[in-house]
Protein backbone atom coordinates (compact mmCIF):
# COMPACT_ATOMS: atom_id res chain seq x y z
CA UNK A 1 0.00 0.00 0.00
CA UNK A 2 2.74 2.49 0.90
CA UNK A 3 4.43 1.96 -2.86
CA UNK A 4 0.64 2.93 -4.16
CA UNK A 5 0.75 5.79 -1.65
CA UNK A 6 4.15 6.59 -2.85
CA UNK A 7 2.69 6.04 -6.76
CA UNK A 8 -0.14 8.38 -6.21
CA UNK A 9 2.09 11.24 -4.86
CA UNK A 10 4.00 11.49 -7.75
CA UNK A 11 1.32 11.82 -10.22
CA UNK A 12 -0.38 14.29 -8.24
CA UNK A 13 2.70 16.09 -8.25
CA UNK A 14 1.79 19.69 -6.78
CA UNK A 15 -1.48 19.25 -5.82
CA UNK A 16 -1.10 16.95 -3.82
CA UNK A 17 -3.16 14.16 -1.22
CA UNK A 18 -5.26 14.81 1.43
CA UNK A 19 -5.55 11.51 3.70
CA UNK A 20 -9.79 11.43 2.63
CA UNK A 21 -8.13 11.42 -0.97
CA UNK A 22 -6.02 8.50 -0.31
CA UNK A 23 -8.69 6.86 1.68
CA UNK A 24 -11.38 6.57 -0.78
CA UNK A 25 -8.73 5.45 -3.71
CA UNK A 26 -7.30 2.72 -1.25
CA UNK A 27 -11.00 2.13 0.13
CA UNK A 28 -9.48 1.97 3.63
CA UNK A 29 -10.53 4.34 6.79
CA UNK A 30 -8.81 7.33 6.97
CA UNK A 31 -6.86 6.33 9.68
CA UNK A 32 -5.39 3.81 8.16
CA UNK A 33 -4.57 6.03 5.23
CA UNK A 34 -3.09 8.18 7.82
CA UNK A 35 -1.10 5.88 8.97
CA UNK A 36 0.59 4.66 6.28
CA UNK A 37 1.13 8.25 4.92
CA UNK A 38 3.16 8.66 8.20
CA UNK A 39 4.91 5.98 7.88
CA UNK A 40 6.02 6.35 4.47
CA UNK A 41 7.17 9.45 5.38
CA UNK A 42 9.30 8.06 8.06
CA UNK A 43 10.85 6.27 5.67
CA UNK A 44 11.62 9.41 3.57
CA UNK A 45 13.34 10.70 6.66
CA UNK A 46 16.33 8.40 5.94
CA UNK A 47 19.58 10.90 4.91
CA UNK A 48 20.31 8.53 2.19
CA UNK A 49 17.45 9.61 -0.11
CA UNK A 50 16.65 12.53 -2.20
CA UNK A 51 12.63 13.17 -1.69
CA UNK A 52 10.53 13.63 1.45
CA UNK A 53 6.80 13.82 1.84
CA UNK A 54 5.47 17.29 3.12
CA UNK A 55 2.13 18.39 4.60
CA UNK A 56 1.23 21.94 2.80
CA UNK A 57 -1.64 23.51 2.21
CA UNK A 58 -3.49 20.63 3.47
CA UNK A 59 -2.38 17.82 1.70
CA UNK A 60 1.06 15.41 1.98
CA UNK A 61 3.21 16.17 -1.12
CA UNK A 62 6.03 14.83 -2.38
CA UNK A 63 9.05 17.27 -2.36
CA UNK A 64 12.66 17.28 -2.26
CA UNK A 65 15.32 17.69 0.35
CA UNK A 66 16.29 21.49 1.01
CA UNK A 67 19.44 20.17 1.95
CA UNK A 68 20.20 19.15 -1.87
CA UNK A 69 18.98 22.33 -3.56
CA UNK A 70 22.61 23.36 -4.59
CA UNK A 71 22.55 20.04 -6.58
CA UNK A 72 19.57 20.98 -8.83
CA UNK A 73 20.40 24.59 -9.06
CA UNK A 74 23.21 22.98 -10.90
CA UNK A 75 21.12 20.92 -12.84
CA UNK A 76 18.60 23.86 -14.30
CA UNK A 77 21.35 26.05 -14.41
CA UNK A 78 23.48 23.75 -16.58
CA UNK A 79 23.13 24.45 -20.45
CA UNK A 80 24.18 20.97 -21.29
CA UNK A 81 20.50 20.30 -19.62
CA UNK A 82 18.31 23.20 -20.86
CA UNK A 83 16.84 20.76 -23.74
CA UNK A 84 13.17 21.42 -23.67
CA UNK A 85 10.62 19.05 -23.75
CA UNK A 86 7.65 18.89 -26.48
CA UNK A 87 4.98 19.63 -23.31
CA UNK A 88 7.72 22.20 -22.47
CA UNK A 89 7.53 23.79 -26.06
CA UNK A 90 3.44 24.24 -26.26
CA UNK A 91 3.34 25.59 -22.31
CA UNK A 92 5.50 28.57 -23.51
CA UNK A 93 4.22 29.02 -26.80
CA UNK A 94 0.65 29.00 -24.73
CA UNK A 95 2.10 31.37 -22.37
CA UNK A 96 3.76 33.64 -25.24
CA UNK A 97 0.56 33.87 -27.23
CA UNK A 98 -1.77 34.60 -24.53
CA UNK A 99 0.13 36.03 -21.08
CA UNK A 100 -0.41 37.04 -19.04
CA UNK A 101 -2.10 33.54 -18.62
CA UNK A 102 -3.58 31.38 -15.29
CA UNK A 103 -1.85 27.92 -15.26
CA UNK A 104 -5.62 26.84 -14.87
CA UNK A 105 -5.88 28.42 -18.40
CA UNK A 106 -2.83 26.52 -19.84
CA UNK A 107 -4.35 23.61 -18.50
CA UNK A 108 -7.75 23.96 -20.33
CA UNK A 109 -5.83 24.81 -23.75
CA UNK A 110 -3.40 21.91 -23.37
CA UNK A 111 -6.19 19.74 -22.04
CA UNK A 112 -4.01 18.14 -19.69
CA UNK A 113 -2.12 19.49 -15.84
CA UNK A 114 0.40 21.53 -16.50
CA UNK A 115 1.76 21.84 -12.78
CA UNK A 116 5.04 20.46 -13.69
CA UNK A 117 5.72 21.94 -16.86
CA UNK A 118 5.38 25.28 -15.47
CA UNK A 119 7.51 25.03 -12.17
CA UNK A 120 10.29 23.56 -14.67
CA UNK A 121 9.83 26.78 -17.08
CA UNK A 122 9.93 28.60 -13.70
CA UNK A 123 13.08 27.41 -12.73
CA UNK A 124 14.50 27.67 -15.84
CA UNK A 125 13.94 31.46 -15.84
CA UNK A 126 11.80 31.21 -18.87
CA UNK A 127 8.70 32.19 -17.28
CA UNK A 128 7.65 34.29 -14.36
CA UNK A 129 4.85 35.43 -12.21
CA UNK A 130 3.52 38.59 -13.34
CA UNK A 131 0.88 39.12 -10.67
CA UNK A 132 -2.46 37.42 -9.93
CA UNK A 133 -5.91 36.74 -12.16
CA UNK A 134 -9.09 38.73 -10.40
CA UNK A 135 -10.79 35.01 -10.61
CA UNK A 136 -11.93 33.38 -7.53
CA UNK A 137 -8.82 32.43 -5.55
CA UNK A 138 -6.69 34.71 -7.45
CA UNK A 139 -4.64 32.31 -9.63
CA UNK A 140 -1.06 33.91 -10.49
CA UNK A 141 -0.62 34.77 -13.96
CA UNK A 142 2.67 34.07 -15.90
CA UNK A 143 4.06 35.58 -18.52
CA UNK A 144 7.51 35.22 -20.39
CA UNK A 145 10.86 36.70 -19.71
CA UNK A 146 14.05 38.08 -21.42
CA UNK A 147 15.55 34.42 -20.59
CA UNK A 148 12.76 33.27 -23.27
CA UNK A 149 13.47 35.81 -26.15
CA UNK A 150 17.37 35.12 -25.07
CA UNK A 151 16.54 31.30 -25.44
CA UNK A 152 14.65 31.34 -29.00
CA UNK A 153 16.81 34.20 -30.21
CA UNK A 154 14.36 37.02 -30.44
CA UNK A 155 14.42 40.72 -29.85
CA UNK A 156 11.22 41.09 -28.80
CA UNK A 157 7.81 38.86 -28.67
CA UNK A 158 7.01 40.75 -32.05
CA UNK A 159 9.34 38.39 -33.63
CA UNK A 160 7.44 35.61 -32.59
CA UNK A 161 5.62 33.92 -35.97
CA UNK A 162 1.48 35.01 -36.41
CA UNK A 163 -0.61 32.91 -35.51
CA UNK A 164 -2.47 33.43 -39.30
CA UNK A 165 0.86 32.17 -40.47
CA UNK A 166 0.96 29.37 -38.47
CA UNK A 167 -2.89 28.31 -39.12
CA UNK A 168 -1.64 28.83 -43.30
CA UNK A 169 1.41 26.73 -43.32
CA UNK A 170 -0.78 23.96 -41.31
CA UNK A 171 -2.76 23.96 -44.18
CA UNK A 172 -0.51 23.87 -46.61
CA UNK A 173 0.95 20.93 -45.16
CA UNK A 174 -2.33 19.01 -45.41
CA UNK A 175 -3.04 20.07 -48.63
CA UNK A 176 0.07 18.44 -49.37
CA UNK A 177 -0.36 15.47 -47.31
CA UNK A 178 -3.52 14.67 -49.13
CA UNK A 179 -2.20 15.09 -52.49
CA UNK A 180 0.59 13.08 -51.99
CA UNK A 181 -0.93 10.34 -50.49
CA UNK A 182 -4.03 8.97 -51.91
CA UNK A 183 -6.92 6.38 -50.49
CA UNK A 184 -7.40 3.32 -52.49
Amino acid sequence: MKGIIEGLLYVQGDLGLTIDQVSEILEITPEEAKELILSLKQDYIDEDRGLRINYLGNSFKLTTKEEHKEYFKKLLENPRNNILSNQALETLAIIAYNEPITRIDVDEIRGVDSAYVVRRLLAKGLIKECGRDDKPGHPILYKTTDEFLDYFGLSSKEDLPKIEELKQEDNEDKDLFKSTYKED
